[in-house]
């Protein structure tokens, strides 16, 4: 069977959660909804592309949640360019509330709400409505949330056409590949924001290196996610993939390689700050290389050109790494020969937080753990949600009772093979501060990761006192997603950040870098925030799912770009260094 576009996991997600949407606004049954929901989680972190597998007669109902019907649909996307369900729904259902859905405070029940009473249809007329106040008197809503959707409209328009980090880079990973493999490429790499590992990207910046560009461009002016060509000419293309997401590929000869990829990762001020010093050293600096300029009637001297770090070199610096390139100090480190020994995923003994079977994740932790296993882990913890949270059916004491038994029998059948298993809880923060489990099983517990899941409304002082009362437990260990915010979708709820890494710092409590690309919480700023406090980080996926680890670099570009180096991170450590910190209690 033949896909008329091959698009990426990522787009036949995105098209199962719009679908998931509008069933629920259009008031579908909840397991429907569900359905395509689970469905969109596992496609989006399945390994394997669903086009390649359609082209080859795969049974997509082998993955987890997709049933014959969905299997069905997704075919018919790739096939015939569209989602059957989808297209049924837009008939009916005004496509602009999928704008409204993304608005903090609305989600689908509340949209169609405001569709149906007050013909709400897309922002701009959620916007007027809102203004003149004819939201407050909404069952259900009130002065509070009307004021929280104004305040959310600004949220969606100031996020408009930015991509999460994993999002672009599972759809322009495909991209790379092909330019890299077109005819006459010699070298090809990703620049741009993108790979200095920013949360959110707004464009996508390809760099190829070739004789002959024509070949390489009308490669990617035919690439399958290309929905539209902006333009193309000698040097340059710019294509729109189907999420919005713009791309733009430069081919240079290769001798001007190096100099290109330096010019078109760093950010402006980087830049900017880069050519002032080949000025004071009278060079000059462009995508074309670093130059001597010569008298009137000589040749200029390329000083570097091929190669990035002779970029670097020649203007007196050390090679900056791209996560670096934002003007925070780096080129003064680079020229003092401080730069930082920056974290690598290789340096990683270990994940500190993941759910399972027995909450809300897809995967049991026998199939975590031995993912963890293959990922060449020491430790790994178990870490499902605590009671509070009852939408993902976390533990009880009861149920966690429950948990250790069957992970006692798992021990006995693994016959203490790596990783060797924490066990942990996510324990949710109370509207006081008070932990959602009792002493006697945080006690117990290898692991105490507290988070905020709830009453994110809370003003600032009620919300920190909150926070730093829970770190203050003598059995925490982790603070997870520490804002609570949703990259694109929820800005963090209002905190004293600076209070509560102070006090996460005197209590001896690791500040986590959830990896998810839909947090990446804390964000680089915040971590450097939190080391300067005192405090040790934690890098973490939050994985739901055996394919949710592999989220695990997201997080460790976060902490590069934070200026982490292995030490500062808990999960670098060996085991029995671990054990003594989150020991502290005792």
């Amino acid at each position: 069977m033949k896909a008329s576009r091959r698009l990426s996991n990522v787009e036949i997600a995105a098209q199962l959660a719009r679908t998931a949407d509008l069933l629920e606004i259009d008031g579908a049954n909840a397991f429907r909804v569900r359905a395509y929901r689970n469905a969109a989680e596992t496609v989006a972190a399945h390994p394997a592309s669903l086009a390649v597998m359609v082209a080859e007669d795969a049974d997509l109902t082998a993955l987890q949640g997709v049933g014959k019907d969905l299997a069905s649909a997704i075919t018919a996307l790739l096939c015939d360019g569209a989602l059957p369900q989808l297209v049924e729904l837009s008939a009916r259902v005004p496509l602009g509330l999928l704008e409204v859905v993304q608005v903090p405070g609305v989600g689908p029940k509340r949209a169609a709400a405001l569709w149906h009473q007050r013909d709400v249809t897309d922002l701009a007329s959620l916007e007027r409505v809102a203004q003149e106040g004819r939201v407050a008197d909404l069952p259900g809503f009130g002065a509070k949330t009307q004021a929280r959707i104004l305040s959310g409209i600004e949220h969606v328009r100031r996020h408009h056409g930015r991509v999460r980090l994993g999002d672009a880079d599972a759809l322009v990973t495909p991209l790379l590949e092909l330019v890299g493999e077109a005819p006459g490429v010699l070298r090809a790499a990703v620049a741009g924001s993108l790979r200095r590992g920013r949360e959110t990207v707004g464009d996508v910046d390809l760099l190829a290196s070739a004789d002959d560009p024509a070949p390489v461009m009308r490669v990617l002016r035919d690439a399958d996610a290309v929905v539209e060509v902006l333009g193309s000419g000698d040097t340059k293309t710019s294509v729109r993939l189907a999420r919005g997401l713009q791309v733009d590929l430069r081919v240079v000869a290769d001798q001007h390689f190096g100099a290109a990829l330096a010019y078109f990762t760093g950010s402006k001020a980087h830049n900017v700050a880069l050519r002032q010093r080949a000025l004071e050293r009278e060079l000059k600096l462009s995508e074309y290389g670093l130059v001597r300029e010569a008298n009137e009637g000589e040749r200029e001297e390329v000083v570097a050109a091929a190669e990035e770090e002779a970029v670097y070199e020649g203007l007196g610096l050390s090679w900056i790494p791209p996560e670096l390139r934002e003007d925070r100090g780096e080129i003064a480190a680079a020229e003092a020969g401080q730069l930082p020994a920056l974290i690598t995923l290789e340096a990683l003994r270990g994940d500190l937080h993941m759910h399972t079977t027995w909450s809300d994740g897809a995967d049991d932790p026998a199939a975590m753990l031995a993912a963890c296993a293959a990922r060449g882990y020491a430790y790994a913890a178990i870490t499902d949600h605590s009671q509070a949270l009852r939408m993902t059916g976390g533990l009880d004491a009861a149920k966690l009772a429950r948990q250790w038994e069957a992970l006692d029998r798992l021990e006995e059948e693994r016959h203490g093979k790596p990783p060797v298993l924490l066990r942990g809880l996510e324990v949710d923060i109370l509207r006081d501060g008070s932990l959602d489990l009792d002493d006697d099983w945080l006690a117990r517990l290898d692991l105490v990761i507290v988070a905020v899941h709830s009453h994110f409304e809370l003003p600032q002082a009620e919300q920190t006192s909150r926070i730093v009362r829970a770190l203050q437990h003598p059995q925490v260990n982790l603070l997870a997603h520490p804002t609570g915010r949703l990259l694109g979708r929820r800005d963090g709820y209002d905190v004293d950040l600076d209070a509560v890494f102070e006090a996460a710092a005197q209590a001896g409590v690791a500040i986590e870098c959830n990896a998810s690309p839909q947090r990446l919480d804390a964000g680089d700023v915040d971590l450097m925030r939190a080391v300067r406090a005192g405090c040790r980080v934690v890098i973490n996926t939050d994985a739901h799912s055996v394919h949710g680890l592999d989220d695990m670099r997201f997080g460790v570009l976060t902490a590069r770009r934070a200026w982490l180096e292995p030490d500062q991170v808990i999960n670098t450590w060996p085991l029995e260094r671990l054990r003594g910190f989150v020991a502290r209690s005792s």
